[in-house]
């Protein structure tokens, strides 16, 4: 479970987050949306443990350790920077990443993983090669070497092509079946509700809608976002 406690955040005389409480059940998958500058990418990294809060807290409940080092390790993260090495091949990539969270049998899950995101024919061409869909499928690829419980995605289909956003929406969907906590940053409303099952909207930094989807209330759902976007 991540629970958020009237989470806020400043940089400098700016505030970016005001009050934001809530809670995230083990296995849920909750999409953030939300005009640009709203705030969503930042609440993102505050609960995946990436930036602290200036007020509130964060607090993650799983079984086994609650160190925060532990916690971190559970966690998966795909931002807009790849974290990638462009001289290296993608193997060498995960090889390397591999290693580094002690992955088990990293051969056979380095290439299970490649072929989950359709790259195990182009593995050991250098990442400098690779288009920025390619490039961003090697990077989903390095976030789940190491199995993590809780995904963070912040705009996980920006730069994909036709087929990389395909290959990308199936592997979301088995993740999730797959009972992976689940957090996104998008911009695309459709592709976002018809992947979650809840989804949170921010604007200027305070929450303005949190719920569950339902078929009969996504047209009411969808207009309001539409007035909270055109608003800005």
């Amino acid at each position: 479970m991540i629970r958020g406690e009237n989470i806020s955040l400043k940089l400098g005389e700016k505030t970016i987050l005001r009050d934001i409480s809530l809670v995230v059940d083990p296995g849920e998958f909750v999409v953030l949306l939300g005009p640009n500058g709203a705030g969503k990418s930042t609440l993102l990294k505050v609960l995946a443990l990436i930036l602290k809060p200036t007020s509130g807290r964060v607090i993650h409940k799983y079984q086994g350790s609650d160190r925060e080092e532990d916690i971190k390790r559970k966690i998966g993260f795909l931002s807009h920077r790849s974290f990638l090495y462009e001289r290296l091949t993608a193997w060498e990539n995960l090889e390397f990443y591999g290693k580094l969270y002690q992955v088990a049998d990293l051969t056979r899950r380095a290439e299970e993983i490649l072929e989950q995101v359709g790259l195990s024919y182009y593995c050991h061409d250098p990442v400098y090669t690779y288009s920025r869909g390619m490039v961003q499928r090697l990077s989903l690829a390095r976030l789940l070497l190491h199995n993590p419980e809780m995904l963070f995605l912040d705009e996980p289909f920006t730069g994909l092509d036709q087929k990389g956003g395909e290959i990308l929406t199936e592997t979301i969907k088995v993740l999730h079946e797959q009972g992976k906590t689940m957090l996104m940053v998008t911009h695309y409303f459709d592709r976002g509700v018809d992947l979650a099952g809840r989804i949170l909207v921010l604007n200027k930094g305070s929450k303005v809608f949190d719920g569950k989807l339902t078929s009969s209330d996504l047209r009411d759902i969808q207009e309001f976002y539409r007035a909270q976007v055109e608003t800005e």
